[in-house]
Order: structure tokens, then sequence, then C-alpha cells
């Protein structure tokens, strides 16, 4: 199998799914420093990326454009139904795509998905629909740890670690 694009859930995956608002109802999100090196190198290697949340936040928007995703897609009810618009655009077959998610709202593509990952502290739905069940917590580590998964299975560690030589 060949991987061509990754997608995020970012609450319980990104982060470790705590919310939390200033004194003056800013939103604030804590994100993985090592989680965001591999998205950028999976840019940087030739394989899209893209994050699918139900809920939305400015604080993601700005992560997002960070790291150079090439999708975004936030408030989400139906979360299959915009990876279908990314697969059809990009002509990327389920097979060729890896998915992280967390809870109920994201079995639906974790089960039909190449590659997924549920984090160490997801709920037991999205572990049960996972093919690989992560030794890291969202917020943690998982994302990075799933992609250095992904870089192992698809024969792209030698190449990743070039990258920061």
């Amino acid at each position: 199998m060949s991987l061509k694009l990754v997608v995020f859930d970012v609450d319980g995956c990104m982060t470790n799914g705590d919310i939390l608002y200033d004194d003056s109802n800013k939103e604030i999100k804590v994100f993985n420093v090592k989680d965001g090196l591999g998205i950028v190198s999976l840019k940087k290697l030739g394989i899209k990326t893209a994050i699918i949340t139900g809920r939305n936040s400015k604080v993601v928007s700005i992560r997002a454009k960070e790291l150079g995703i090439n999708y975004l897609y936030q408030g989400v009810r139906k979360k299959i139904d915009k990876l279908e618009l990314i697969l059809k655009e990009e002509s990327i077959k389920y097979s060729e795509t890896a998915y992280i998610g967390d809870d109920i709202n994201d079995v639906c593509i974790l089960e039909k998905v190449g590659f997924s990952f549920a984090p160490n502290n997801a709920t037991k739905y999205a572990k049960d629909a996972s093919k690989i069940k992560l030794k890291s917590n969202g917020g943690d580590g998982a994302i990075r740890e799933m992609i250095e998964i992904l870089f192992e299975y698809n024969d792209l560690t030698e190449r990743f670690v070039k990258l920061w030589e």
C-alpha cells in the first residue's frame, strides 16, 4: 500500500482533548511540537495532509496554517463526507489514506481507511475500529508515533531522517 493522505482529528488526537478558556473567553489548546515536526515531514515527503474536526476553533486554523495542512474542515458533523471530497479531488483511494481518531464520530472513517489509528486514551469505540492502538495519548506524541509507524510501514524512515540532517 502506498500512503498518499494522512488525516487528523484534533481534540483528543492532536491535543489531549481538554478545552481551556482564559478570562477573556479565548480558547487555549496545547499542541505537541514533535507531532508538528512529523506533520511537516509528511508534507516534505509529498504526502497530503488534512484536518477534519467536529469543533470550530481559531486556534486550530492557526496551527493548520503553521503546519501547511492541505485541507482544513471544522465544525463537521459527518466527517466521512469531507474525507470523500478530498479523496475525489486528489484521486486518492481509502487504502492510500491514514486517519487518527479518538471517539465514536471517527469510527466510520477508521473502519474504511487503509491505515487507522487510535491514541491510547481514545474511547473503546475508536480503539475497536482502529487497526493500530497507539501507546501515546492524544496531545502527548500520538500523532508522531502514528507518523513514524507509517514511515516504517511505507519504507520512508530513511528519507524522513535525511530531511533533518
